[in-house]
């Protein structure tokens, strides 16, 4: 008991006993540590206990350029759905006009418009309009069709056309072109040469074949393939190009 009491007031006497010069030297030490010098926001965590505003300072310059994209953005959408929606409006008036034509010239069969996700898809059945079987000459009877489309064309000046040719899957027999592939593509061609010939600018046209492979009606009937022997005069949606794929209307 005796010894632990000597020790207790050994210790409260060392305790006691400061050392003026080293007391100092740590004041000043912390002083410079938390002046701003070593630790950024030294003078409110020494004033304050770090008070959260001056931890969290804003930084000089903010991120003004991303507030900027999303105010160009919202500024941009009412802008871009009334572009679509003209555009939508400009179709069903093109579509008007080549259905009252077919209309007039009793064809609805073989000349029909409809406006897909891709756009405007002016279908014209090759069987005795266009095309004799198994060729890519042109008839007599396709002259003023396509002349009637052509105008339109001329007139609208602004969609890209994508020319597609289409057939059925039965072997191609004595033909120039040895599958329906050539045959699908030289028809494509022929009309893009024809709608050329007629004023269209070269530019906007573009031709593909696609076979047998986007029916639009079984083929398992006379009747259904009759209508898989098409022509697609497509006019291509804005933003789309002409990489589209033809085939079934989506």
């Amino acid at each position: 008991m005796i010894t632990l009491l000597m020790a207790l007031f050994m210790v409260l006497f060392s305790i006691t006993s400061v050392n003026k010069s080293k007391l100092e030297i740590l004041s000043k030490t912390l002083q410079e540590a938390f002046s701003g010098k070593v630790l950024p926001g030294g003078q409110a965590i020494r004033n304050t206990g770090a008070d959260s505003k001056a931890v969290s300072a804003p930084t000089a310059n903010p991120p003004i350029p991303a507030i900027t994209t999303l105010v160009g953005q919202a500024a941009a959408s009412p802008t871009l759905a009334a572009a679509r929606a003209r555009e939508q409006e400009n179709f069903q008036r093109l579509k008007r006009q080549i259905d009252e034509y077919a209309r007039q010239k009793g064809i609805q069969s073989k000349l029909q418009t409809v406006i897909a996700q891709r756009g405007l898809v002016i279908r014209l059945l090759t069987d005795r309009v266009l095309f004799d079987s198994g060729l890519a000459e042109l008839k007599p009877a396709a002259t003023p069709v396509l002349s009637k489309v052509a105008e339109i064309l001329r007139q609208e000046r602004v969609h890209q056309v994508m020319v597609e040719g289409h057939t059925d899957p039965v072997p191609i027999a004595g033909s120039v072109f040895p599958t329906n592939w050539e045959l699908s593509t030289a028809r494509a061609s022929r009309v893009v040469r024809f709608l050329i010939g007629q004023g269209v600018a070269s530019h906007r046209l573009s031709a593909a074949g696609y076979a047998y492979l986007h029916p639009i009606s079984s083929n398992s009937t006379a009747m259904g393939r009759s209508r898989n022997r098409r022509v697609e005069i497509v006019l291509l949606r804005s933003g789309q190009g002409t990489a589209q794929q033809g085939g079934k209307t989506p």
